[in-house]
């Protein structure tokens, strides 16, 4: 039967092991920081054109039934299962080694007919839902034409997107060499612990609002609010607005700062035409999460947090008058930003944020800005700043990106934003915005922000001798 409404007919489903016997099972309390992810669902995407010469989907199957029993040995944590500790009521990971679930899937379609343009009509079409206690989830999908997707759905209690794009390559690393360099993930939480007493200022205190109903929008405004867009930003239009954002002042901004500046001028300049506003009301904001890995002043803390598998997140926020944006050049607006992300402590902020939540666990809770309340936020996150590596035998996948969970009633926008496999240089981007600013953006003369494709994904139909298909799924 097809699983949870998506159109993937399932094939089979069953448990796989760790292989290493001497392991011993352990319970793996969380630290404070992963607990501001609320332990929701989320998965990686990796979507691939039908594989060169001899291979095909049985080979992909094969290969991973072949060698994820030893490649859980790292990922130990994944074979166990999340559990609230009836005590505390703080989530913790029982790695009991119950197993971590493989999946293979049929969608029934071509990797060309989905809509790559719209999330809703291409990568959330294509996972399967799993349980919530389940830490990792593995899912196999095949598409009519020979490509396939391999979906890695896990819980962001397992750790933040460095983690997600991490399960992706170190998978890649031991299938190709046999090993994974470093001794794979470290797993121990405990390097962010509270002091004694917790001791937190204002600013902190601020950045979090209770996640509970009496704070969030109501459902139909946030259902009518926003639209679902997936947008490719090639390479050439980075380097444009780093060009053009460039000052014999401030030097070249980076990636991050040129389209940050270009997103927040086109931001304002929508809630500038709002007529519910007064002048002093026109104001907008921007929120980047924020990977601290590399943030610490300590040289051997950056170097002990490389391949830690947890959460290190936090964020930072931009606010400023719509007026204040729109009458600088592009290059001032730059400016705004790397003034925001560059002027934090993140030693003391990552300190605060453990020692708040040691005293308002074990209750819910997200950023403030991203509730829809007040000026108008959107919000930023860069998976393209990991280093990922999606070939595992079979080459490099077409995209490879993140599926959020539901934003339920949160009334921000949000964009993803991910590195195209083949060509790092160049974005993919999942939005999560108004249709406003997404009519904004696409008819922009530019044309920074294009709607993705199959044919730019190089999914085309022509490029494929399909095998028969029953029946239209997905």
């Amino acid at each position: 039967m097809a699983g949870g409404g998506s159109g993937v007919q399932v094939v089979s489903r069953r448990l796989v092991k760790a292989s290493y016997p001497s392991i011993e099972p352990h319970v793996l309390a969380v630290s404070n920081l992963d607990l501001f992810s609320n332990a929701v669902q989320g998965s990686v995407i990796c979507v691939y054109p039908k594989p060169a010469g001899a291979s095909d989907f049985n080979a992909v199957v094969a290969t991973f039934e072949a060698h994820l029993p030893r490649y859980l040995n790292y990922f130990y944590p994944m074979a166990g299962r999340i559990v609230v500790d009836p005590s505390s009521g703080v989530p913790e990971l029982h790695c009991y080694n119950q197993g971590a679930e493989l999946i293979v899937g049929d969608a029934g379609v071509e990797l060309w007919s989905l809509d790559w343009g719209l999330s809703e009509g291409s990568i959330k079409r294509i996972q399967l839902p799993h349980a919530q206690e389940v830490a990792l989830s593995v899912q196999l999908v095949s598409f009519t034409c020979g490509g396939f997707a391999v979906v890695w759905a896990t819980n962001s209690l397992i750790g933040d997107g460095n983690v997600g794009v991490m399960l992706v390559r170190m998978w890649s690393e031991l299938v190709r060499t046999g090993s994974i360099s470093g001794g794979g993930p470290t797993h121990d939480r405990s390097v962010f612990g509270p002091r004694d007493p917790p001791t937190y200022g204002p600013s902190v205190a601020g950045m979090f609002m209770p996640w509970d109903h009496e704070n969030e929008v109501n459902a139909l405004t946030a259902e009518e609010s926003f639209v679902e867009r997936l947008y490719y930003v090639e390479e050439r239009d980075i380097t444009m607005l780093r060009e053009k954002a460039s000052s014999i002042e401030s030097g070249v901004p980076t990636r991050v700062q040129a389209l940050s500046a270009y997103l927040w001028m086109a931001l304002a300049g929508i809630v500038g035409t709002s007529k519910l506003l007064s002048e002093e009301e026109r104001r907008c904001r921007m929120l980047w999460w924020i990977d601290g890995r590399q943030r610490f002043s300590s040289p051997e803390l950056r170097a002990s947090l490389r391949d830690y598998a947890g959460t290190v997140t936090s964020y930072v926020v931009g606010d400023a008058a719509v007026g204040a944006v729109l009458g600088k050049p592009l290059t001032g607006v730059a400016d705004m930003v790397r003034e925001a992300i560059t002027s934090v402590d993140y030693d003391e902020l990552y300190q605060q944020m453990v020692d708040w939540m040691e005293v308002h666990k074990p209750a819910k809770f997200f950023e403030r800005s991203t509730f829809g309340l007040g000026s108008p936020t959107l919000a930023q996150t860069f998976w393209f700043s990991f280093p990922g590596d999606t070939d595992f035998g079979f080459g490099q996948a077409a995209l490879a990106m993140p599926v959020h969970a539901s934003l339920r009633r949160l009334c921000s926008g949000f964009i993803c934003i991910s590195a195209k496999p083949a060509n790092p240089g160049t974005w993919i981007l999942s939005a999560f915005i108004w249709p406003r600013l997404a009519a904004a953006l696409e008819s922009d003369e530019q044309r920074i922000f294009k709607p993705l494709t199959a044919e730019y994904l190089g999914l085309t139909r022509g490029k494929y001798r399909l095998r028969p298909a029953t029946r239209p799924r997905l």
